[in-house]
């Protein structure tokens, strides 16, 4: 399908990454926002909450059940895990929907019970989601109605491992995922672990061998691999800044090493603009703002070991850009229409 212009709505409008849907959309030139969705600040304007989209016409915040979807294209969402599920099911099938949240990540409904609580009660929409790390699903996403946009962890590890397991570079049962990532991808709701005295001047683990992104995580793994019983070593770390991830992987070769990783993943990204293979070590303050994710590979100390960093934006690449590409490719527009923001920095 291929539109000129087509009618966006924002559903969950008033968190992190729904505000950050509206900042980049702000600019996308084949896009208009005509509905934004947030229930506990319905009626108000955005710049009420986010002055600093004073300037940009929108319309109010409503309340999801009062949307209007008549002439509404597509729909991204940013509502919480659990709750994303409800909405979804009430909007139209003649809008495409992009989803930002875990509640369609994960192909097998029990597991989507065990991790997070609550029964999958929209199979059918289930069935039909594709997952959506754009550069590794790119096909099934232009087919699709409905998109789940992978979570900022996964889409920054396999980002990294998928192209070297494809290829063989890489053994599946030694896979250890050390990851850090901004306050942001906690959302807004007010926490007080993320107050900032609680968060500045210091750094913890958290989520320690049970968080939500290791199942989300080794379902693309063991795709790759045509297996069904790998498992990753994964554990998140909180660090004291807005936006931002940084990953690293500690990971056994298969007779291969760093340059062969290298070039295994400048061949897979040679035309997909917004992942980057890097020579030096990487910083997260390198992409803070960009869709852009950053690869490198070193040789480790140890024979047979290499350690591979992937970095990008926790907002972006990590959620809403991410979901603008997969909505650019779902409508036909150029890959990267609205998304070509240069990294901020310092």
């Amino acid at each position: 399908m291929s539109a000129s212009r087509i009618s966006v709505g924002i559903i969950g409008a008033s968190g992190y990454t729904g505000a950050d849907a509206v900042r980049l959309l702000g600019a996308h030139p084949n896009a208009e926002i005509k509905l934004l969705t947030g229930n506990a600040n319905a009626d108000k304007e955005l710049a009420e909450i986010y002055p600093q989209f004073a300037g940009l016409d929108v319309p109010a915040l409503v309340k999801a059940e009062e949307a209007d979807w008549r002439g509404i294209d597509a729909a991204i969402c940013g509502l919480p895990h659990s709750t994303a599920q409800d909405v979804i099911a009430q909007v139209p099938d003649s809008v495409k929907i992009i989803d930002m949240s875990a509640d369609f990540r994960l192909r097998n409904a029990d597991t989507y019970t065990e991790w997070y609580g609550r029964n999958h009660d929209n199979a059918d929409l289930l069935g039909e989601a594709v997952y959506g790390l754009t550069e590794h699903y790119a096909d099934e996403i232009r087919k699709a109605r409905l998109v789940a946009c992978p979570g900022c962890y996964p889409t920054a590890a396999l980002s990294a491992l998928l192209p070297l397991l494809k290829a063989g570079l890489l053994k599946s049962d030694d896979l250890i995922i050390d990851a850090k990532s901004g306050v942001t991808g906690a959302g807004r709701s007010l926490k007080e672990q993320n107050l900032f005295s609680e968060v500045a001047e210091g750094m913890n683990a958290y989520g320690v061998a049970a968080h939500r992104h290791a199942p989300e995580i080794e379902q693309e793994v063991n795709k790759a691999v045509g297996l069904d019983d790998v498992r990753v070593n994964f554990t998140p770390h909180l660090v004291p800044m807005n936006r931002g991830e940084y990953v690293s992987i500690y990971a056994r070769a298969n007779n291969a090493k760093a340059a062969d990783m290298k070039a295994v993943w400048q061949e897979f990204y040679a035309k997909k603009p917004f992942v980057r293979v890097v020579d030096g070590v990487p910083a997260s303050r390198h992409v803070r703002g960009s869709n852009y994710c950053l690869l490198a590979a070193f040789d480790d100390r140890i024979d047979g070991r290499v350690i591979l960093f992937s970095t990008l934006d926790n907002l972006v690449k990590g959620s809403s850009g991410q979901a603008i590409q997969n909505m650019n490719l779902m409508f036909g527009f150029d890959e990267t229409a609205g998304l070509q923001q240069q990294p901020l920095y310092p």
